[in-house]
């Protein structure tokens, strides 16, 4: 797999799109930081690592588990997950070119000096970084 990232925001997009209640997928700290901030935003109700051992290996892989949000009604909370920067086109953005998301409806996720955040956090904090992708 190149990109674990993109495979990760497609396996949510696929499983809201068939309203499914979680989602699993291989872990790593980037999708856990990831997860984390799409909790904090209101996206997904939680999340959860799980240590799984494959009966074929004595190797264990860990799991990160999306739990899915919805409304009221059952309507999509996540509506669109697009990935900008990529392994063959990385983008990086300066502190004060970190664009606005649907005008601010939506959520940018960037790897800065600092870590994993939002966009609007990287802007108060006075960061730039590469934008992993967009939310909405």
């Amino acid at each position: 797999m190149t990109d674990p990232i993109a495979d990760m925001l497609t396996r949510i997009r696929n499983a809201v799109t068939a309203k499914h209640t979680r989602v699993d997928m291989p872990s790593s700290r980037i999708k856990a930081d990831i997860a984390r901030i799409l909790q904090d935003e209101g996206y997904i109700q939680g999340f959860k690592l799980l240590d799984e051992t494959v009966a074929t290996t004595t190797a264990a892989t860990r799991t990160l588990r999306l739990f899915l949000k919805y409304g009221p009604h059952g309507e999509r909370l996540i509506t669109g997950v697009e990935r900008i920067s990529r392994p063959g086109r990385r983008v990086y953005f300066g502190k004060q070119d970190v664009p606005e998301v649907l005008a601010g409806l939506g959520t940018s996720i960037l790897t800065t000096s600092r870590g994993v955040m939002t966009g609007r956090a990287a802007v108060k904090a006075g960061v730039g970084g590469e934008v992993l992708c967009n939310i909405w």
